[in-house]
């Protein structure tokens, strides 16, 4: 308990002994209304403070006002212990609130605890001074000792260790590092001392993403929340209204219509009692925590989800389309041929090594790592990365292409069709062909199961969208059973095949695309809901993305959506239990038949009994 909440208790604590002790007494005349009144003021006074500042700024009609005039009109018409009890359990609920969502604020919090403090920047051989991680520029080299966390992205260029990423991932596993290796920021460096080269600033890292896209989740509600919002927008004042006409018209028809005593007294009470059972805290707590604790949950799991709107529509995910190279694949691409004409097979991988110099892509990567002479980047110029195709450079005064068949077709080029399964990259010399390199990616070990586990999960379509060659694409969707595939696209055909699933499917149905590059961002934003692979995944990937995935692990995929349907069966859960019992109650206290214990009920107990379900969803450890 925080220092608030312990105050709280107190109060409680005492209150409850005062009023025990005031019940108990034979108390008479004048002494009742004072003893009574002191547990009451100790226990209620935030809340009448509360009423009465929610009056003179406008806001009247909320849970503190609906408590005030209930309490206070019992006070008025004798029922002390009522009164007293009322504003006492009322307490005890918002106490029991405030530590259910201290609980399920606690993954996040703990996710926030990945902030590194400061950064071990190397200013000389052998010496280094700590510094803020902003003030450490990219390029820059870092050290990380033994138990310190990774401040920056970057890669290992001395030392190997073992990495914890659970904060990140969720996996309890550790990883192996070694020089080569690329490390994320918010990662624990566990055993060796480690010499890394920062690949991007602080504010570009991985944690500092992650901390951007947790402070915003909360800001993003879901429809449900929205309802909620607008329901106790206008259920509270109606209620308000229905209370004073339950006051005043029965009594009014008593004298009027029957000649009959008004009961001024009874009917009082009934209204009053109609105030505490009609206080909305069940539905408007419970709904939010839900969310609240599915989002928490999921973060523990590795998966940050950027919203609760997110988090409702992907339980309503019908269409999955997803990408191959980095998404279900490794992306880590190892050359298994390389086919030279014109050309020695040296110079063909010189040249196709220093026109990637540039790029990012895995592919690339992978080239220039086959490459075994030393890369020279001031022999570059005008080096450029056509979308969908490859790249373009002028190295040593030469014109270098080297990509896809389209590429060379755009420069006039039929390159030889390559039956054998992966990736060929072609590379042109001054508008003369120079041969190909075929690079092979693996499946991800996940990838089957994640298939499977989507299919069992009642998705109706599952698409594989892809840049990568015919024979690399049908390769790869037969190993994981996927019949829809596409291949050979351009980023802005990824958009238009997505398009055409929007058109087929129904308003309540969701499309959603699953990616890691940058080429993948426009179909990232088009989708319904787009997730991105974290770990690999582009700036651009990530930022367009609604979900991250913080280990591209796409198991993940249906874990997120597990997680989505369990969050939305506790809301509707909440929502049907509390309008249930609160509309009977509301019904038998306007009849005289329930009475303020039983609106103490209707208003803390189902309160507790939403909450309590609504913390389940924090709960995400049995879904696989």
């Amino acid at each position: 308990m925080n220092k608030k909440q312990k105050k709280i208790l107190y109060r409680i604590i005492i209150s409850a002994l005062l009023f025990t002790s005031a019940a108990a007494a034979p108390l008479t005349g004048y002494w009742k209304p004072v003893i009574f009144l002191l547990p009451y003021l100790i226990i209620g006074h935030d809340v009448l403070r509360k009423a009465c500042k929610g009056i003179v700024n406008g806001q009247v009609f909320d849970e503190n006002f609906l408590m005030a005039v209930a309490t206070v009109g019992a006070l008025i018409l004798g029922e002390y212990p009522e009164a007293v009890a009322v504003m006492l359990f009322y307490q005890i609920g918002e106490l029991f609130e405030s530590c259910a969502v201290d609980k399920s604020r606690k993954n996040i919090a703990d996710l926030m605890d990945i902030a590194p403090d400061y950064a071990n920047l190397e200013i000389r051989e052998g010496g280094f001074e700590v510094v803020d991680p902003e003030d450490v520029a990219p390029g820059s080299i870092i050290i990380i000792k033994p138990g310190e966390r990774i401040p920056i992205d970057g890669e290992i260029i001395e030392g190997s260790s073992v990495l914890n990423t659970s904060a990140l991932t969720g996996e309890s596993i550790p990883r192996d590092a070694a020089p080569g290796d690329s490390v994320i920021s918010g990662c624990i460096n566990m055993t060796g001392l480690l010499r890394v080269r920062t690949t991007k600033e602080f504010g570009e890292s991985t944690v500092s993403r992650i901390l951007e896209l947790v402070e915003e989740s909360s800001m993003k509600k879901s429809r449900s929340e929205n309802f909620i919002t607008k329901f106790a927008k206008y259920y509270t004042p109606i209620v308000c209204i229905s209370a004073v006409v339950l006051a005043v018209l029965p009594p009014l028809a008593n004298i009027l219509l029957l000649n009959s005593e008004p009961m001024w007294g009874d009917w009082a009470i009934r209204a009053l009692t109609f105030l505490v059972i009609s206080c909305p805290c069940a539905l408007v707590i419970s709904v939010p925590l839900s969310f609240f604790g599915g989002i928490g949950g999921a973060s523990a799991r590795g998966i940050l989800i950027k919203g609760s709107n997110y988090l409702e529509s992907l339980a309503k995910a019908k269409y999955i389309v997803m990408d191959k190279t980095g998404t279900l694949t490794e992306g880590k691409f190892q050359v298994v041929k390389v086919a030279a004409e014109n050309f020695t097979e040296d110079e063909l991988l010189k040249y196709a090594a220093h026109a990637e110099i540039y790029s990012d892509h895995p592919i690339s990567r992978c080239v220039r790592g086959t490459y075994k002479g030393e890369l020279d980047p001031s022999l570059i110029s005008e080096a450029a990365e056509i979308s969908g195709m490859g790249v373009k450079a002028v190295y040593e005064g030469r014109t270098v292409a080297a990509g896809n068949v389209k590429l060379m077709a755009s420069i006039g080029i039929k390159p030889p069709v390559i039956n054998s399964p992966g990736t060929a990259v072609h590379v042109s010399v001054d508008n003369v062909y120079a041969g190909y390199i075929l690079v092979a990616d693996t499946v991800k070990p996940g990838a089957v199961k994640a298939v499977e586990s989507l299919k069992a999960l009642g998705i109706k379509n599952i698409t594989l969208l892809t840049g990568d060659l015919k024979d690399a694409a049908l390769d790869t969707a037969e190993k994981l059973g996927i019949d829809d595939v596409k291949y050979e696209l351009l980023p802005e055909q990824k958009v238009s095949e997505v398009e055409q699933i929007l058109k087929k499917k129904d308003g309540s149905e969701q499309l959603v695309f699953v990616g890691d590059g940058i080429n993948d961002a426009p179909v990232l934003m088009r989708a319904d809901i787009g997730i991105a692979m974290g770990a690999m995944g582009s700036d651009a990937a990530i930022e367009a993305a609604d979900v991250v995935l913080m280990d591209d692990d796409p198991e993940k995929i249906g874990t997120a959506i597990k997680i989505s349907k369990k969050t939305l069966g506790i809301v509707y859960q909440n929502i049907i239990f509390a309008l249930g019992v609160k509309g009977a109650c509301l019904i038998l206290g306007a009849f005289g038949i329930a009475g303020m214990w039983a609106a103490i009920f209707a208003d803390v107990g189902v309160m507790v009994i939403a909450v309590l379900n609504a913390m389940r969803a924090l709960d995400t450890k049995r879904l696989k």
